[in-house]
């Protein structure tokens, strides 16, 4: 190819390919297998190491994160960032309108913007360039969190329209679309961590995160719609908004240019409804005058702008009857009662379940069979019940008791110290544990096995084809079996044992995390993987060894500790064993840069200035050392940065282990 096909090449993958991750990480709307994804992300990454002339800023191999923060430094923004004022009635948007007239007389106009439910944000271009992203913080001052910022697929790292101001700060609004919150909310129910209430908290954790790598594994979006320069490039707001979306900027489609408050209140009205069919959540209305001199003759208030109000939706809420509770086992067995209600009209659609999440809520609301309840669903996803009506309850009504059994297989429930969560023990015989555990197996951040599905594994099931993760590796010997199953011809048959046969390649932190382990997440099980080696090593640790290993708390070391000690576990792992399945972890090949660390083993812990650890790693693994996975007599430093782990530290001072900084690493090196 020439230069110029090369060019135009990797231009059209960035396109294709940030397209598709939008879809993807953002949307929860996948469009293209992930196979295929990678195949085009690899060709990318090839042309971009062979032609590193052209390689795009915004490509989305850039968008991967993994700068580790010890905290967030404080910055001070240029133009504050003030707070609007709020109204719940028309009334106030009418008095708000006079004072304007008044102000500036009848010739002006407003823009009319969605008022979106997430983290307010600003971004700051020099040259074109991103360079900061500070969070709204006091107003005056925020938090510098640019590199978690930079992982966001919506959000440009460097302009390619070379019409801009040579500085300017940009305003938008970091949110999560519903479909991905309700994603990665289930995944922390399946994990037994505490859920987050709205997209709008979720979002906010997540941008607070200190390992950028883990933020870009959350999907995250941002609307822009605000520009702050130092002279006037433009007349108007609005012109100013259709700019920005030439310039490249995620600006929201659903904004008006009016000249009427009658108008203002007819999208406010419109909005009301038709919010819900979003893929996003807002809770009102932003109201502009649109002229910026306009603006400026308006001015300020010390806490807000005189040329702006918002209009704030109240959550709504209905009444109607608890018919009754029901109880769903997921695949780690946490037991979550569900509140089964006569169907109601609420924000758009026909609810006929909320959420009661755990045993205390049900004793909060202190809930009777039959009770008249209120349901709100307000910043919430899934309807909630806020209220009983004690005035409606029947003299006879029977109180909700949270079962002491298991509702699928009948086993006592348990309840650790410390946690809300009942769950089922029964994890090897409880139907919706084994049907879950093998769904999560397969899939795709798991060992990802083409051809099977949810309901395909259902189907199984009740067939009685698998009863164990190993009994998929099986299914090849009940071919006769599968092909009497209902929408199951030849091709669909050898394209899913094909897949099966393909996962016997997939990693060891794979295998580990389709597992299913109470708490180990992708995360925990990669620093697992590469902390124990192997699934000997794994089965049997101590909890002091696995509290040793990079951020594996004793929550989590205990939970393993009991995976491991039933015996039905561990013969699943010799089947899988036999069955060619990836038990131990595959180290990269090390080049050495000089032997100076030839015979010292290190451990590496806590969070350093310049460094991430995977770096101090590489480091000390390239000049000959070795990294051990736990504090033992053997160790000859521990390399400590901020916030390391009180156990480590204690068993290392009780060992007499010499205590580094990543400054005296450097100096073993000189």
């Amino acid at each position: 190819m020439s230069r110029s096909d090369v060019k135009d090449k990797m231009d059209a993958l960035v396109k294709e390919l940030n397209q598709h991750s939008y879809n993807y990480y953002v949307l929860a709307m996948p469009t293209i297998a992930d196979y295929t994804f990678d195949q085009k992300l690899e060709e990318l990454q090839q042309l971009e190491l062979q032609h590193p002339e052209f390689a795009d800023p915004n490509s989305p191999t850039q968008k991967v994160g993994g700068e580790v923060m010890k905290n967030f430094v404080t910055l001070a923004h240029k133009w504050p960032m003030l707070s609007l004022g709020n109204t719940y009635n028309e009334q106030d948007l009418r008095d708000f309108d006079d004072r304007v007239k008044k102000a500036i007389g009848e010739d002006f106009e407003y823009v009319c913007e969605l008022k979106f439910d997430g983290l307010s944000i600003s971004l700051t271009y020099d040259g074109s360039k991103l360079v900061r992203a500070v969070t709204r913080g006091d107003g005056t001052k925020g938090d510098d969190v640019t590199s978690n910022v930079k992982t966001i697929h919506s959000i440009p790292h460097q302009l390619k329209n070379k019409d801009v101001p040579p500085l300017f700060e940009i305003r938008g609004e970091i949110f999560m679309h519903r479909a991905a919150f309700e994603r990665l909310n289930k995944e922390r129910e399946e994990l037994g961590e505490v859920q987050y209430a709205n997209p709008r908290n979720f979002a906010a954790g997540t941008i607070k995160m200190q390992d950028s790598k883990e933020v870009a594994k959350r999907p995250l979006d941002c609307f822009l719609y605000s520009l702050n320069t130092d002279k006037n490039y433009f007349k108007t707001h609005w012109e100013s908004l259709q700019t920005l979306k030439e310039w490249g900027f995620h600006v929201c489609e659903h904004t008006k240019l009016t000249n009427h408050i009658d108008d203002v209140l007819s999208f406010i009205k419109y909005w009301e409804e038709a919010r819900f069919k979003l893929s996003y959540d807002i809770d009102g209305i932003v109201i502009k005058v649109n002229s910026y001199a306009q603006q400026q003759e308006l001015g300020f208030t010390a806490k807000s702008p005189r040329w702006a109000i918002s209009y704030k939706y109240k959550a709504q809420e209905v009444e109607t009857i608890l018919e009754k509770v029901t109880y769903q086992v997921g695949r780690t067995g946490a037991v979550t009662p569900v509140a089964n209600l006569k169907p109601v009209q609420l924000a758009g659609t026909t609810v006929k379940r909320a959420t009661l999440h755990n045993a205390n809520e049900i004793e909060r609301l202190d809930l009777h069979e039959g009770d008249s309840v209120f349901v709100e669903k307000g910043g919430e996803i899934i309807p909630k019940i806020i209220n009983v009506n004690l005035e409606k309850r029947q003299a006879d009504a029977i109180p909700v008791i949270y079962p002491v059994i298991c509702p699928e297989c009948g086993t006592p429930l348990i309840r650790k110290a410390g946690e809300v969560a009942f769950y089922c023990p029964n994890d090897e015989a409880c139907p919706p544990q084994i049907v879950g555990k093998i769904q999560h197996f397969i899939s795709r951040k798991a060992m990802n096995i083409d051809g099977l599905g949810d309901e395909t594994i259902e189907t199984f099931f009740q067939h009685g084809l698998v009863s164990h993760i190993s009994d998929l590796y099986t299914l090849h010997e009940k071919a006769a079996a599968l092909k009497v199953l209902e929408r199951f011809g030849e091709r669909s048959i050898d394209n899913m044992l094909k897949g099966i046969e393909q996962s016997k390649q997939m990693p060891f932190e794979k295998v580990l995390f389709g597992l299913g382990i109470r708490y180990v997440g992708e995360t925990v099980a990669r620093k697992l993987a590469f902390g124990v080696k192997n699934i000997d090593t794994l089965t049997t640790a101590s909890i002091e060894d696995l509290i040793s290993i990079d951020e594996i708390g004793l929550k989590i070391a205990e939970s393993i500790i009991e995976y491991f000690s039933k015996a039905d576990h561990l013969e699943q792992i010799e089947r899988l064993k036999s069955q060619g399945l990836q038990f131990e972890a595959i180290e990269n090949e090390i080049t050495l840069q000089s032997d100076k660390l030839t015979g010292k083993t290190f451990v590496i812990s806590g969070v350093f200035e310049d460094y991430s650890r995977e770096e101090l790693k590489e480091l000390i693994e390239s000049n000959g050392g070795k990294i051990l996975s736990g504090i033992s007599a053997k160790l000859n430093y521990l390399v400590a940065g901020d916030n390391m782990g009180p156990s480590k530290l204690e068993k290392a001072k009780k060992l007499n282990v010499p205590l580094i900084s990543q400054d005296d690493l450097l100096e073993l090196l000189k």
